[in-house]
């Protein structure tokens, strides 16, 4: 038996992050992984996914050389080819953690972690088990793809998939049923859409990104309607069968049921906690909805028992994670961190166009009483957007009426997720609407849209 000042249970963005800190302060650390350093979002989320999306991108533009005086004639894919790229991506990162858990001395224990009392790790390895104690131990253990067995929306890894087969397909599809429009369904539709596959997204609720500004989603539905995309909202999936020629869906809508057809599906209706299995019960933490609960600072109603990331619940974002599992370590630390403000987590979407948000939607700030201004700027009217020949887009801010605080920011268009920092760091700062407008943005940019959606709301917009 090994005894730590901290263990870590998981190793995705929040664990490995955590686990660094934790050393930086001092602490003796270990993590325990049972499956590859990294989590789901290195190996099999995040990183990969975004390797997938950068070929579509060429691809796509490589569609559209002519219109910036080029050619490129006789265009074709390898899809075997775009997947190596994309593991061999995942790869590297995975070898980028080992070193750092080296190079800050963190023992890192292969296998599947169990909590017992009195601060206990059992981990069950694949050849023996052993067992650890920590002053502190820290659940990291992510979440994975929700299922919804009763209609059918469950993966069977040949023709219905998660996101796990969608970026490692046992064929390469001819058509798509995609059931979800959040983040990671918006995605994959997006990228097969980009490689000729034709795909159906099928989403229960009234619109797409359901999580976006009302306004944002209502443009992407019509730029990625552009782009190839067949989306059904307000539609509800009864039953998802597979045969051997491909999959059948009945579904509902406004009433009337219909059925929809493809060579296979997608499966992105959520995500569920990875909670089963770790002793939670017996040491009594609190659980709800599927999810450990937890304070500010990543601490559980047990003491020593801590918890970061998509097991604690939404929003189920990498950084997220991270921050959290920085603001846990040094709490356990003794440093004074501020607690988790989830209003401020920046969210992404890397479909194309993408789409990017911080803080209240327009919809949530006015629900929450606020009286407020709301400024707009069209990528049509920035010159390194249509230079770019991206001129297809919009940014959107909200700021409260009296103090000219920063309520929220939401863009879509092209690399908005590389925007969007912008405004959280205005968030963070709180930074008024007299200080954007003071700033100077760098000319031609597309951050400059920025300051002109600032300009908006308050009657000064120059470029429109």
């Amino acid at each position: 038996m090994a005894t730590y000042d901290l263990i870590v249970i998981g190793s995705g963005p929040g664990g490995y992050v955590a686990a660094i800190r934790a050393a930086q302060l001092g602490l003796k650390t270990a993590i325990v992984e049972r499956e590859r350093l990294g989590g789901v979002c290195l190996n099999w989320g995040c990183i990969p996914t975004k390797a997938l999306l950068r070929s579509a991108e060429v691809y796509r533009n490589l569609r559209h050389a002519r219109e910036f005086g080029l050619k490129a004639e006789g265009l074709s894919f390898d899809p075997k080819a775009l997947i190596e790229r994309s593991r061999g991506v995942a790869a590297r990162m995975e070898k980028g953690v080992q070193f750092l858990m080296k190079k800050n001395k963190i023992d890192v224990i292969a296998g599947t972690a169990k909590l017992e009392q009195g601060g206990k790790v059992v981990v069950k390895g694949q050849d023996k088990d052993e067992t650890h104690s920590a002053k502190h131990v820290l659940i990291a253990t992510g979440a994975r793809a929700r299922e919804i067995p009763g209609a059918g929306l469950k993966a069977d890894g040949k023709r219905i998939w998660t996101y796990r087969h969608a970026m490692t397909p046992p064929e390469w599809p001819e058509s798509l049923l995609v059931f979800g429009s959040g983040a990671i369904g918006i995605e994959f539709a997006s990228f097969y859409a980009a490689f000729g596959v034709k795909v159906t997204v099928v989403e229960l609720l009234d619109r797409i990104l359901p999580v976006e500004d009302a306004e944002i989603s209502k443009f992407a539905h019509k730029r990625f309607e552009k782009e190839g995309l067949a989306l059904r909202t307000s539609t509800e999936a009864k039953s998802l069968k597979a045969s051997a020629s491909g999959v059948e869906a009945q579904v509902v809508s406004g009433g009337k049921s219909e059925t929809l057809t493809a060579s296979h599906a997608i499966v992105a209706v959520g995500i569920a906690g990875n909670i089963e299995d770790l002793g939670l019960e017996a040491l009594g933490v609190k659980t709800e909805r599927g999810h450990i609960v937890t304070d500010g600072f990543g601490r559980t109603n047990v003491s020593g028992v801590y918890a970061i990331g998509d097991v604690t619940g939404g929003p189920w974002l990498a950084h997220k994670a991270s921050h959290e599992g920085v603001i846990c370590v040094e709490a356990i630390a003794g440093r004074r961190p501020h607690a988790m403000v989830k209003e401020r987590i920046p969210g992404c979407t890397y479909s194309h166009p993408q789409v990017a948000s911080v803080g209240l939607t327009e919809e949530a700030a006015k629900k929450a009483g606020r009286e407020i201004r709301v400024g707009r700027f069209p990528f049509v009217g920035n010159g390194k957007a249509i230079a770019l020949g991206e001129d297809q887009g919009m940014v959107k801010t909200i700021f409260d009426a009296k103090t000219g605080e920063l309520l929220g920011a939401h863009m879509v268009g092209a690399e908005v997720t590389e925007l969007i920092q912008g405004y959280a760091i205005a968030m963070t700062g709180e930074l008024t609407e007299a200080e954007l407008i003071e700033t100077v943005f760098p000319h031609p940019t597309l951050s400059e849209m920025m300051h002109e959606a600032v300009l908006d709301a308050y009657g000064r917009v120059l470029h429109v």
